[in-house]
């Protein structure tokens, strides 16, 4: 139970860095166009690494 909690959390925050990686490597005007500000990768890696 302990190791599959730790593997979760593990799980969740390589999804945030992935996230986080590929958002980063957009222009300014890619995030635009998706209605997202660079100031807010970090939330939305956040909320998908929770999904």
């Amino acid at each position: 139970m302990f190791v599959t909690m730790i593997a979760a959390k593990i799980r969740a925050y390589l999804r945030y860095r992935e996230t986080v990686r590929e958002l980063s490597r957009l222009t300014d005007r890619e995030l635009y166009d998706l209605g997202l500000s660079r100031s807010e990768i970090s939330f939305i890696a956040r909320a998908n690494a929770a999904n």
